[in-house]
């Protein structure tokens, strides 16, 4: 049976495109429509672990990913 992870995924838009980023694997893909660059960034996770070797796994994931707001004076 093959075992499920939960990643955090960063989507935001970039011109014309929406870009989406897994934080804790420093992996991002791509598309015209939020629900597509998640898609693709599934894609792009399942493939790395379909080929990376588990010393590169293991280094990816050794760091902590801490996803915050901040607030600044603006203007």
């Amino acid at each position: 049976m093959v075992r499920m992870e939960r990643f955090t995924a960063i989507i935001e838009r970039d011109g014309d495109v929406y870009v989406a980023l897994c934080p804790e694997l420093d992996i991002a893909s791509q598309g015209h429509s939020v629900e597509e660059a998640r898609t693709n960034l599934v894609e792009a996770l399942t493939l790395f672990f379909e080929v990376a070797e588990p010393p590169e796994i293991d280094r990816r994931l050794s760091g902590q990913a801490f996803i915050t707001q901040v607030e600044v004076p603006v203007g």
